[in-house]
This record gives structure tokens, sequence and C-alpha cells, in this order.
């Protein structure tokens, strides 16, 4: 009986990769890896999958995930349904008290355990909270003019170190606590990158609909130091919405997280390539 090359490639070619992973499944056991998802990962059924299955692979080699995301586009969608308009200073959202109601509702609900069922239905154990659980994210005012907008100012990792000692990967909706009990709406970048520092994360992910930060010539740079963040930030190469996503990056790294990635959400398997092959994936910040 003839064996057909094809047939035989795929299997000797999944056989190599496992084998090639093998030192940094070694090196990631134990390790912390938060992710922001946001951009189509979360708007595609199949996205979702994908990401959810990564993330249910990441865990069963021993890495401790945590999901943070985003919503703005569903926040958008539920505030025209309901009829709400929204002002907004510099580009950020004015958060007001009936806004931020219509906020809580759809990142804690919709949002948060569509990625919870995505990752159950995989075989993992997720579990949804937002920062306002267990005291996890105590916030001031970003900005009095912006109102309920939130900038972490303390985090409390208890309830996330509880839930990795029963194998449950943590999804956090970016919502905080402010001192006197009111609720903050938090940019998922930053509270991505809080919760990174506060775990002293040996990654955090941020996945993004754009392959990584791009040099003068549009070609992404796949290494970079703090230093090179802020000469390009300074001659205007990296510019818009890439900004506050290097300003997490370095915070981050100043508060102990060992390295950044900026990745492209939209690869398949962008998170396994970034951690456990010689690829990589998007651009790899270090302090």
């Amino acid at each position: 009986m003839k064996i057909r090359t094809d047939m035989q490639r795929d299997p000797l070619s999944t056989a190599r990769t496992l084998s090639e992973a093998l030192p940094y499944l070694q090196r990631y056991a134990g390790a912390t890896v938060v992710i922001k998802l946001g951009g189509h990962a979360m708007g595609s059924d199949e996205g979702m999958e994908s990401f959810a299955r990564d993330i249910t692979l990441m865990q069963q080699v021993g890495v401790n995930p945590v999901i943070v995301h985003g919503g703005g586009p569903m926040i958008n969608e539920m505030l025209a349904k309901l009829g709400v308009t929204s002002e907004f200073k510099n580009g950020k959202r004015i958060t007001d008290a009936e806004t931020v109601e219509v906020v809580e509702m759809v990142l804690s609900g919709r949002v948060n355990k569509r990625i919870v069922q995505a990752i159950n239905a995989q075989g993992g154990r997720a579990v949804g909270l937002s920062g306002k659980d267990a005291g996890m994210i105590t916030c001031d005012a970003a900005d009095p003019d912006l109102q309920f907008v939130g900038e972490p100012s303390e985090v409390d990792t208890t309830v996330l170190h509880s839930m990795f000692s029963s194998n449950i990967i943590p999804v956090v909706a970016p919502l905080g606590a402010g001192r006197n009990g009111e609720t903050f709406n938090i940019n998922g970048d930053t509270a991505a990158g809080a919760i990174a520092a506060a775990l002293n994360a040996d990654r955090l992910l941020l996945l993004t609909d754009v392959s990584g930060v791009k040099d003068a010539t549009g070609e992404v740079v796949t290494e970079l130091t703090a230093d090179h963040i802020r000469r390009m930030t300074e001659d205007g190469t990296i510019a818009g919405g890439m900004i506050p996503k290097t300003e997490t990056a370095l915070a981050a790294l100043n508060g102990g997280v060992r390295a950044v990635v900026i990745l492209d959400g939209r690869s398949p398997n962008a998170c396994l390539l970034e951690l456990f092959t010689d690829y990589g994936a998007g651009s790899l910040i270090r302090a």
C-alpha cells in the first residue's frame, strides 16, 4: 500500500514542532502571562475559538494565564441601542454615571461571559470577574473631566493567586472601585499592565489589530528597549493608537514585568508562536 507523502508530512511536522517546543515549555512552566484581548479575536467567533484553544493549551503545559479584555465596540453598540449619547475629550469618552452603568453591564456581562464560555468549551476552567471583585483594583480618577474613567492606584492579586492554585483561568473585565465605592471604567491596556506589574508577570501580551511597532519605513521592529520606544515616540515614528500601548509597556516594565510583546491578534496562534517557538510574533519590548 502506498503512503501519500502529503499525509505523511503533516504528522512529522507536528511531531517536530512539539519536539522543538520542549525548551520553551520548560522555560514557561509555572510562569505568569497576562494577555490583553482586544480587536479581531473578540469580534470573530473563529478568532475567539482559536484564542480560547491557545489559552487552554497554555495552562495545560504549566503557564498561569490571566486574560484582561476590552469591549469598546460592544459598549458603543449598547449605548446606541439605549439612546445614550457620549461626549469625548481628546479622543477619550467622558464616562458619566449613566454611561458607566452601561459599561459595567456590557464588560462584566456579555463580553466577559463570552470569553469564559469559549475557554470552557475548549476544556479549560475559566471564571469571569472584574477589577471590582475581591478589591482587586482600586482606582483614582484619571481626569476629573472624564468623570468615571479610572487609573489603577492599587492592585490586590490575592484572588488571582487563589485561582492559579485551583487551576482556574481568570478572565478580568477592566473595571475598578474608587475609594468611596464608585465604579470606574479603565482602559483595557492600562488594566492589563497594572495587573501584570502587580503579579511580576513574566510576559504581558498586548493583542491588537496591527502586526507590532513599526519603524519609519513601515517594517515591524521585532525587539525594542525602553530607550528605543522613547526615541521613536519623540521623533513621531510611534504615533496615534500605538502611543498608549507603548506607554503601557513601559509602565509594566518599570513595575517588574520581565518583557512586553505587542502582537497581532488576527494571526492564528499568535500567543503560542510568541511563547513556544523561535519565531516569536510582533514586537518584544524589554527594559
